[in-house]
């Protein structure tokens, strides 16, 4: 089963969700607004990928924050993506634990679920 780490009024979200129902995959929606986002889970997408893969850095909310607040190491990263999970880079598609697609590109979807 899939999980889907996103919030729900993002475009780019949104195209994801849109072509899942479409090819019929099934997955768990969680929103970082209402259900937030722990450190472990942070630390297990942290030893699959690198914190600035897992930021969002052409985001409104980087974009707006003042350059002393932007991470320079996978701690502040950590800190960052709790207290702000829009700054998370979305959407983040986990299955069993394993990061199986990060943000929305059909071609790498079609490869990872087929469709």
């Amino acid at each position: 089963m899939y999980t889907l780490y996103a919030i729900p009024n993002c475009d780019t979200v949104k195209k994801a969700r849109t072509w899942l129902a479409e090819q019929g995959v099934a997955y768990t929606f969680h929103d970082y607004k209402k259900a937030g986002i722990d450190r472990e889970t942070l630390e297990r997408w942290l030893s699959q990928k690198s914190w600035e893969e897992l930021v969002n850095r052409a985001g409104t909310t980087w974009k707006k924050l003042p350059d002393t607040d932007k991470p320079t190491d996978t701690e502040a990263a950590i800190a960052l993506m709790m207290e702000k999970h829009s700054v998370i880079r979305r959407p983040l598609i986990e299955a069993n634990g394993q990061i199986v697609a990060l943000g929305f590109k059909p071609d790498e979807y079609s490869r990872v679920f087929g469709g």
